[in-house]
């Protein structure tokens, strides 16, 4: 198997009605809009695009579209978790007979397995396809069990489509201690960062990012991303600077911040999905106010 290099991935949100339903006009638009500005690969429906709101009906026509609009310029990677494996695994499959790059899921949602039932989960998801097969780490945003380095060298074992972990824990030393044993036992195994924070993480070993924030700010983030890549640090890091600051702005609010940022940028995505709750009337205009102070933002698309 040829080694598939994600790169810089953006992670689109998902648009609704006023009915909350799925808005496929509008999201055909967020699509067009990350590929003018700098994805390399998309990832969806990810967490920022609210996969746990949406049906498995759902979650497959959004990647058929999204597959269809993309048209082969850039790799899709489709998200597939679930709390059940047999549910994780047939996701897999339909993704990959719709044409996905790759598939990547995380711990069950709701249950905490203990590591020889994750082991078994992500096994049975992985086996299932033949495309390249990642895990997103996200123990803190998702309240589940984290990613081992042992747990990680016996899916080596298991799996030859393991292809690495897209890492949002922020935990360096198991960052640090993955990456050497992993690729210790397959040279090709990918260590790639769940956040924006590309300093620290293209240190340790990284080779790419999934990154929430490009819907808001896909300038600074292909700007982070690729002084990283050249490790020049002392580029990345006024930059860098200026992601975490315009992240901590958003990170309370969760989507419903990230979706009222948007439509600051003059890109209206719609409300989140109950049981997410949209921002109240005096939290969207301090907001606003906060993202109207970052001059960094200025330099940014508006519109779409």
């Amino acid at each position: 198997m040829s080694t598939f290099q994600p790169g810089l991935v953006h992670t689109p949100v998902t648009p609704f009605t006023r009915e909350h339903r799925i808005d496929y006009a509008l999201y055909e638009k967020i699509i067009e809009f990350h590929l003018r500005n700098g994805a390399d690969a998309l990832a969806l429906p990810m967490h920022a695009g609210e996969s746990v709101s949406l049906t498995d009906t759902e979650q497959r026509e959004l990647l058929v579209r999204a597959i269809a609009k993309v048209g082969g310029r850039v790799p899709v990677i489709a998200h597939v978790s679930d709390s059940g494996t047999a549910i994780a695994s047939e996701r897999a499959r339909h993704a990959q007979q719709a044409g996905a790059a790759a598939v990547i899921a995380t711990a069950p949602y709701y249950w905490t397995p203990p590591p020889a039932m994750l082991l078994e989960h992500f096994a049975q998801i992985g086996a299932a396809v033949s495309i390249p097969f990642f895990i997103y780490n996200a123990p803190e945003e998702m309240g589940g069990t984290k990613m081992t380095t042992d747990l990680s060298l016996k899916l080596i074992d298991r799996l030859k489509n393991f292809s690495g972990i897209v890492d949002a824990s922020l935990d360096w030393q198991f960052m640090i201690d993955v990456v050497y044993f992993a690729r210790r036992a397959r040279p090709e195994w990918q260590l790639l960062s769940g956040t924006e924070y590309m300093i620290s993480a293209q240190a340790i070993g990284t080779t790419g990012v999934f990154s929430p924030l490009a819907c808001i700010a896909p300038a600074l983030v292909r700007r982070v991303y690729e002084a990283c890549g050249k490790e020049d640090y002392a580029a990345a890091r006024k930059p860098q600077e200026e992601l975490a600051a315009l992240r901590q702005l958003l990170k309370k609010g969760g989507v419903a911040a990230l979706k009222t940022a948007s439509r600051a940028m003059g890109r209206d995505c719609g409300e989140p999905r109950y049981p997410l709750m949209p921002l109240g009337e005096a939290e969207r205009g301090a907001l606003s106010d906060q993202l109207a102070a970052l001059t960094s933002l200025r330099a940014e698309p508006r519109g779409w």
